[in-house]
């Protein structure tokens, strides 16, 4: 149970980092400033943000015209997703839940 609780908090923490760093990174583009770097928001995405990264990718209008982030993040997300199925319900028994 204890560990299911600190999995769920990772989650909506690094989801928030996700969403947030978008906001961000479009604001310091609109001002010309330092950016943060693509590679940074696909590993915020892959260990874990995605969810939150995609959202903030739409809600801000940030990264839409690039096609590798239109289908990249949907794409970890769905790559992460299978992760946890074939964890829940695959042959070897990893305890989570």
């Amino acid at each position: 149970m204890r560990a299911q609780l600190i999995l769920i908090a990772y989650l909506i923490g690094i989801n928030l980092i996700g969403f947030f760093i978008m906001g961000i990174d479009k604001q310091r583009a609109r001002k010309r400033a330092f950016r943060v770097p693509e590679a940074t928001l696909f590993m915020i995405a892959i260990i874990g943000g995605s969810i939150g990264s995609i959202i903030g990718m739409h809600l801000f209008h940030h990264k839409t015209r690039h096609w590798y982030f239109l289908f990249g993040m949907p794409a970890i997300l769905l790559l992460q997703l299978i992760l946890v199925a074939v964890a829940i319900f695959g042959p070897i028994d990893f305890m989570f839940f």
